[in-house]
């Protein structure tokens, strides 16, 4: 089967919280049945799916091309407003090229929220400029600054920043993004855009800004959107999609709405193969843990427990070295004797202050090394726990140590954390929830103007 000659590059997942309809799975599985060689994720302002789908895509053997919508503060990400008002915002999406691109993105995104947050994670052009390496650019919708200065009858300013944005990016790593929703906004900016292309010698994408799958799948976006937004779906003021063409549409379909530059559909494949990202998923990389000097982590992790074990079993040290040593070995095999002298530290750091630490929670606990250093309070020899349910060479996977803090204290721990390691240095691990079949009634219920009885 011939390979499509169109591949979509700006596209929402379900991670464009509230707005991206796509499922991952389902949507590599489309790009795989429309015979795509690779898809891009740009979900709004954030790459939470950026891992689950360049591992969906990999095993279906489909090229991932990971990338994000960022928000783009007009002048300064540090500036909440502009002449009394919110600063207005353009959208740009970023196409990680490589590693150093991937590495670059999740620093932009990082600093939107750390820096740049107000109503949306923002970045602006300098932070831009820093880490552009290894990115491709793309102009965006109609919210993006070059569409905005064509509806705003600007046209010279829209050459202007179409030829900064070539000059910021790398060589042939900006593109001029064609969208064709049956919107009369973007046959103006379209035709623009295109005569800017021949002028500057920017090349151009055709793109479809996808939110669903299917055309069908439209409405229940509109419902999502009213969720997003808690309004109804009778509301004629609400947030909305003047078309239902925000779909996966297949080549022909693109192919017959950008018959006039086909460059644009060819030059998406082009783009596909200047991506290139392989992350690496063996190695570990853990913060340097203070250490004394000429002192190696797993020394020290030894040191601590060997000073720990005659005191607390003092009947039955050799049985408890046997114990000891397996562990040790295993733990020095797999590079994670930084890892526990960590965790050791900032559980130390808690007990010392007096902030109550729960005893030990999950497999940790069936650690003798846990336990020595302080870290679980349950004697696994007692109770026959066993190690290889926590950590196991033959299964290699990093170790889940769960502690529970009190609730009104875990605070300090975190900041303990942050001081010693460097704020930016440290994240605390998102969940993600789902409505339940019961919700789901309830709330699209409440959007349709169903009674909940």
């Amino acid at each position: 089967m011939k390979q499509s000659n169109f591949v979509h590059l700006h596209v929402h997942s379900q991670y464009s919280l509230l707005d991206g309809a796509c499922l991952v799975q389902d949507l590599v599985d489309t790009a795989k049945q429309m015979h795509m060689p690779a898809v891009a994720i740009t979900d709004h302002g954030n790459i939470f799916g950026a891992i689950e789908f360049y591992s969906i895509a990999k095993q279906s053997g489909i090229k991932p091309i990971i990338g994000c919508e960022t928000y783009l503060a007009k002048i300064d990400r540090f500036k909440k407003t502009e002449l009394g008002k919110r600063q207005p915002i353009y959208h740009l999406p970023l196409l990680v090229k490589n590693l150093a691109g991937y590495k670059n993105l999740i620093k932009l995104v990082t600093a939107s929220y750390l820096e740049g947050f107000y109503y949306k994670p923002r970045i602006d052009k300098q932070i831009l400029s820093e880490y552009v390496k290894g990115l491709i650019g793309l102009s965006g919708c109609l919210k993006g600054e070059i569409a905005s200065l064509i509806l705003a009858g600007e046209k010279k300013e829209a050459y202007t920043a179409a030829q900064k944005y070539k000059d910021m990016f790398e060589k042939k790593s900006f593109y001029l993004e064609l969208m064709d929703h049956n919107i009369a906004e973007q046959v103006k900016v379209n035709k623009v855009l295109i005569e800017i292309s021949r002028k500057l010698d920017i090349p151009l994408v055709a793109t479809n800004d996808v939110h669903y799958l299917k055309q069908d799948m439209a409405q229940a976006h509109e419902v999502l959107l009213c969720l997003q937004t808690q309004t109804m779906l009778a509301d004629k003021k609400r947030m909305r999609f003047s078309t239902n063409e925000f779909y996966f549409k297949s080549e022909a379909e693109m192919q017959k709405i950008f018959s006039q530059v086909p460059e644009a559909l060819s030059n998406t494949v082009e783009v596909s193969q200047m991506c290139d990202l392989e992350i690496d998923f063996k190695s570990t990389h853990l913060p340097n843990f203070e250490l004394p000097e000429h002192t190696s982590d797993i020394e020290e992790l030894r040191q601590m427990c060997e000073t720990n074990v005659v005191v607390s079993y003092p009947e039955m040290v050799p049985q408890a070295r046997l114990r000891l040593d397996r562990e040790l070995d295993v733990i020095k095999g797999l590079g994670f004797a930084s890892y526990f002298l960590i965790v050791s530290d900032f559980v130390r750091f808690a007990k010392e202050s007096h902030i109550p630490v729960g005893p030990g929670r999950g497999s940790a606990a069936g650690s003798i090394v846990s336990y020595l250093i302080g870290i679980t309070d349950i004697d696994p020899l007692k109770y026959d726990l066993l190690f290889e349910r926590f950590l196991n060479p033959d299964r290699v996977s990093f170790p889940d140590i769960d502690i529970d803090f009190c609730y009104e204290r875990r605070d300090e721990v975190i900041k303990y954390v942050n001081d010693k390691y460097g704020r930016e240095n440290v994240a605390q691990i998102i969940t993600f929830g789902t409505m339940a079949a019961k919700g789901v009634i309830r709330d699209v219920g409440r959007v349709l103007g169903i009674p909940y009885a």
